[in-house]
């Protein structure tokens, strides 16, 4: 009884400790700034829109939204149709070839992004790729792949060989296994992976900081940066900021949830 009301509380105390910073930063979203400053934690004595509607009148907010929106969707869509075709090889080379295949890519998860940044930085100046968002597309793809082959193999190499062998028997091709028998199985897998790119892809400010220097090619990360002055800062439009690009993680983890749930459910039907 002592253990099970200790997990609870141990719960209760990591739930607070995520409620109240979140509730903090949406409060203070409808805040003016003059009362943010004279009560930052107080509950505001009206709500107001004014931080939003400068986010999107005077700082552009629109633009930097739809860029996060490109950079983010283009490189979780080529990371996954990449990923889940190398998970898919190394899981049909097998043996030692096939370890040696996958220890590369889980190898270039083990260098730190700070060792990268010169020599990544040389090679997009070379190819004349800085300020653009092409570029910063595909060094994320390149950074993030190896993440992804991580985790999909991982799912793929317990799928049942014979099922795959099954589908050979009957005339399938390797893409046609691969695209109606293999992708359909490893759904929640690749909904998973989904997330856990979406997320860091969207919140990234290294590569766009250090490639991005252009304002009409930020990100939203990356633009939130402009909005701390040297001795004054509009927190309540900062933090108005944050939710704006705080809702779009919200909303693709609802939805690549349920489509989560399916992807179980079509895989159990596969299977």
């Amino acid at each position: 009884m002592v253990l099970k009301w200790g997990k609870r509380l141990i719960l209760l105390l990591f739930a607070i400790m995520i409620i109240v910073p979140v509730s903090l930063v949406f409060i203070t979203s409808f805040k003016p700034s003059t009362e943010f400053y004279l009560n930052p934690v107080g509950w505001p004595k009206q709500f107001t829109w004014d931080n939003f509607l400068e986010m999107f009148q005077q700082q552009s907010m629109g633009l930097y939204f739809m860029n996060s929106v490109v950079v983010t969707v283009s490189t979780v869509f080529f990371i996954l149709f990449f990923a889940t075709m190398i998970a898919y090889a190394i899981m049909r080379i097998g043996g030692k070839k096939g370890l040696l295949f996958y220890g590369l890519f889980a190898a270039g998860m083990m260098v730190p992004a700070q060792v990268n940044m010169i020599p990544l930085y040389a090679l997009v100046y070379k190819l004349k790729m800085t300020n653009s968002l092409t570029g910063l597309i595909i060094v994320s793809i390149a950074v993030y792949l190896p993440i992804a082959v991580f985790i999909i193999s991982g799912f793929m190499s317990s799928m049942s060989k014979e099922l795959l062998e099954a589908s050979s028997l009957d005339g399938a091709s390797e893409w046609g296994i691969y695209r109606r028998v293999v992708l359909p199985i490893s759904m929640p897998s690749v909904a998973a992976t989904a997330i856990f790119l979406f997320v860091m892809v969207w919140n990234d400010l290294l590569y766009p900081l250090l490639f991005i220097t252009e304002k009409t090619k930020k990100t939203i990360p990356l633009a939130l940066l402009q909005f701390q002055g040297e001795y004054v800062t509009n927190f309540p439009a900062i933090f108005a900021g944050v939710v704006i690009a705080s809702g779009p993680m919200v909303i693709a983890y609802v939805l690549l949830q349920r489509y989560f749930v399916a992807g179980m459910t079509a895989g159990a039907i596969k299977g």
